[in-house]
C-alpha cells in the first residue's frame, strides 16, 4: 500500500500480511492466512476463514476510503470463549538508514481505546498524507508485536497486531482485557475505516471520540476536565483509567506528587540502595542498577548497559540538580557527589579528557558518554575538566556524531567554534545522517535539532532558520496524541527494555526517559520561527513528555527503566514495568532543569 505521494506504508511480508491474524479460544487456537473462500464484488471482496469451530468472514470495500468488516461466528451448539483475537497491520515502521526512513517508512501511532481505537501511520519525514485507521463498529482493546528478537535488533519495530481482546495472554494490559463469550450461532463484529489525511488534526476532525481530555496529567488533588465524562480528581498518586458509562471507551490519566517530593524520595532511594558499599575503593561511590524485586544491586562487566558507567551518571546529575534547587540534605549530597567524583577521576575520565565505558571496560570509547561527564564535572565546579572532555570528544570525531546536550553545554562553556562547526557538518549531511547505535531514531533527531537551535542562536548568519524548520517535522512525527499519559506526545522507542531492563523484552517502551530530549527541543525552539498556536503546541507537548515520565517513579523512591507497553511481544505477556531501576533518572534531571529555567526567567 502506498500513499498518494508514492510512499510505501506497509511491510511486504506474506507471513504477516495485512488482514491475517489469529484467535485463541477454549475450543482451540488458530492462525488465519489463506481463506477457504474468496468472492469478488464490484466494490471489493469477501473472504471466509475456517477456524475449527469458528468461522471468520471478512468484507473489504474499496473507494475513496477503504472499509474492512470482520465477523467471527460460533458455528457450534456450545458457547465458545474467545481469549485473544488479533489482525495483522504490518506498518512499515523500520529504520534501514536515515534517508530510507525519511523517504520510505512510517511511524505507526496506535490507540487501543475500545470503541475509540485508531491508528495514525505518518511518513517519518512528517510530510503528509498519512494513513488513518478508525474504528467504526466494535471495540479494540490491545495491540501486540511479533518478530522482535536479537536478529531484528533495534532497527525494526516488528509486526503490529490489533486486538479485539488479548485476555488469554495479558488480561491486565491497558486497563484490562475483556473476555468475549460467543453463544451458539452468535458472532462478534467489528469494522474499521482507512483513509488518507493531510495531517493528524485532519484525521481527528473526521472522528467523534466518546472520551477525551486536553490534559492527561496533573498533581494529586487537582482536577482533569474530560469530554464524555464528569471531571476526575484523585487524592493519591498513580495511573487512573477512566471509562465511559457504558464501558465502551477508556483513557489513562496520571496524578502525580509535586516534583520536589518525587525527586527527594528518588535521591533518598539512590543513596540508600544504588551504590556498592561492599567495595573498598572509590567504586563504592559509583551508582549502579538495582533490582526492585530481589533488593540487590546489579552489576555486569559483560553487559555494559548494566555497568557502573555510561548512563548511570544520570543519578549523579540528579543529585546535582536536587542540590541546585536547594532541596535535600546539602551535606549528604555534597559528600555523595564528592565520592562519585573520586570514582570518576579514578576510573572513568582520563587526564586527557577521554571518557571510559565503566570501571571494568577501559579502552572502548563511546562518544555518547563525553558530554554527560563533562556536564557532571561542570556541576562540580571543574570548568577546565569539562572543557577538556569536550575537546577530546571532537578530537575523536565528535563532529560526525550526535551526542546529547551538546548545544547548551558548548554554549555554557563558550566553545562556540565547536558548536558552529558541528552544526554546519550536520547541515551538510542533509537527510543522510550517519548511523549511530540505531540507524535512525528520535534520539538522533532531537540532539540534531538541539545542536542546530543553539548554533542558530549563536550564529544565525551561518545556520539559517530554514535548516531548523525543515527538520522539526522529523521530530514531531515520532509521536502522536493518544489519550493515554504514557503515549501522548511521547516518541516511539522499541528496544530499550531489552538493552537496559532485566526482563530483556523487546517492544515499544512508553514512556522512555530519552523522550525528554524531544521536550528539551520543544522548550528551546525559537518562538520567532513559529506561530502563536504552534508555540502553544510546543509548550503543551514539552510539558506532557516531562510529566509522562514521572509515572516511572514509585512512591517509595524506586523506579523502572522501561515500561514495555504492548500487551505481548513475541507471545510473551508484556504491558509491564521492568523491575530494574537503571537509568530512568535522566527524566528527573531534565524536569528539574526545566523548573530551574522557568524560575530563572
Amino acid at each position: 500500500m502506498t500513499n498518494p505521494d508514492g510512499r510505501q506504508m506497509l511491510l511486504d511480508d506474506e507471513q504477516h500480511a495485512w488482514g491475517t491474524g489469529f484467535v485463541v479460544s477454549d475450543r482451540g487456537s488458530h492462525r488465519f492466512g489463506t481463506p477457504a473462500l474468496v468472492r469478488w464484488r464490484q466494490t471489493g471482496l469477501d473472504l471466509l476463514y475456517q477456524l475449527g469451530d469458528l468461522e471468520l468472514r471478512v468484507g473489504r470495500r474499496f473507494g475513496a476510503q477503504w472499509t474492512e468488516t470482520y465477523e467471527l461466528r460460533n458455528t457450534t451448539t456450545e458457547p465458545v470463549e474467545i481469549g485473544s483475537l488479533a489482525v495483522s497491520t504490518p506498518y512499515r515502521d523500520i529504520y534501514r538508514s536515515s534517508q530510507e526512513s525519511l523517504t520510505g517508512a512510517v511511524h505507526a501511532h496506535v490507540w487501543a481505546g475500545g470503541a475509540d481505537a485508531w491508528v495514525w501511520a505518518v511518513p517519518m519525514s512528517g510530510a503528509g498524507p498519512g494513513l488513518g485507521l478508525q474504528l467504526k463498529e466494535g471495540e479494540l482493546w490491545a495491540y501486540s508485536v511479533e518478530s522482535r528478537n536479537p536478529e531484528t535488533s533495534s532497527n525494526i519495530r516488528g509486526h503490529i497486531y490489533l486486538h479485539v481482546t488479548d485476555h488469554a495472554r495479558a488480561p491486565h494490559a491497558m486497563g484490562g482485557q475483556p473476555v468475549i463469550t460467543l453463544a451458539p450461532g452468535a458472532s462478534y463484529r467489528w469494522t474499521w475505516q482507512l483513509g488518507w489525511y493531510a495531517d493528524l488534526p485532519a484525521f481527528h476532525a473526521d472522528r467523534q471520540p466518546l472520551l477525551d481530555a486536553d490534559q492527561l496529567t496533573v498533581e494529586v488533588g487537582e482536577t482533569i476536565q474530560l469530554r464524555g465524562h464528569e471531571p476526575v480528581t484523585a487524592d493519591s498518586p498513580g495511573l487512573k483509567y477512566v471509562e465511559t458509562p457504558d464501558g465502551r471507551a477508556r483513557i489513562a490519566l496520571l496524578f502525580h506528587e509535586p516534583l520536589q517530593v518525587i525527586a527527594e524520595r528518588r535521591v533518598r532511594f539512590v543513596l540508600d540502595h544504588q551504590r556498592r558499599p561492599e567495595l573498598s575503593d572509590s567504586r563504592r561511590h559509583a551508582f549502579v542498577p538495582y533490582d526492585v524485586e530481589s533488593g540487590l544491586t546489579v552489576v555486569s562487566d559483560t553487559w555494559r548497559d548494566w555497568s557502573d558507567g555510561r548512563e548511570r551518571v544520570g543519578m549523579a546529575l540528579l543529585l546535582q540538580e536536587v542540590r541546585a534547587q536547594g532541596w535535600g540534605d546539602r551535606s549528604e549530597l555534597d559528600e555523595a557527589l564528592a565520592g562519585y567524583e573520586r570514582f570518576v577521576r579514578d576510573y572513568l575520565v582520563d587526564a586527557d579528557g577521554t571518557v571510559q565505558e565503566d570501571s571494568a571496560n577501559r579502552g572502548h570509547i563511546r562518544l555518547y558518554n563525553f558530554p554527560w561527564f563533562a556536564r557532571f564535572l561542570l556541576g562540580q565546579g571543574d570548568r577546565e575538566g569539562a572543557t577538556r572532555v569536550l575537546n577530546r570528544y571532537y578530537e575523536l570525531g565528535g563532529d560526525h556524531f550526535l551526542a546529547f546536550d551538546l548545544g547548551p553545554l558548548l554554549t555554557e562553556l563558550g566553545l562556540h567554534d565547536h558548536l558552529i562547526r558541528h552544526a554546519r557538518t550536520f547541515v551538510e549531511y542533509g537527510d543522510a545522517l550517519p548511523p549511530h547505535e540505531v540507524n535512525y531514531e528520535q534520539s538522533m533527531v532531537a540532539p540534531l535539532l538541539e545542536l542546530l537551535v543553539w548554533a542558530h542562536r549563536a550564529a544565525p548568519d551561518q545556520i539559517d532558520a530554514s535548516e531548523l524548520t525543515r527538520r522539526l517535522p522529523w521530530l514531531t512525527a515520532f509521536a502522536a496524541d493518544q489519550p493515554d499519559v504514557r503515549l501522548r506526545h511521547v516518541p516511539i522507542r522499541h528496544w530499550d527494555g531489552y538493552w537496559f531492563g532485566r526482563l530483556r523484552l523487546w517492544g515499544d517502551v512508553f514512556p522512555h526517559y530519552w523522550s525528554i530530549l524531544s521536550a528539551a527541543v520543544y522548550a528551546a525552539w525559537p518562538r520567532e520561527l513559529v506561530t502563536e498556536d504552534q508555540a502553544a503546541w510546543l509548550d503543551t507537548a514539552a510539558d506532557a513528555v516531562l510529566r509522562a515520565n514521572l509515572i516511572n517513579f514509585a512512591p517509595d523512591g524506586s523506579a523502572t527503566c522501561a515500561f514495555v507497553y504492548p500487551s505481548c511481544v513475541n507471545g510473551q505477556p508484556a504491558h509491564v514495568a521492568d523491575p530494574l531501576a537503571n537509568d530512568q533518572d535522566w527524566a528527573l534531571v531534565y524536569a528539574l532543569r526545566a523548573v530551574k529555567k522557568t524560575t530563572s526567567e
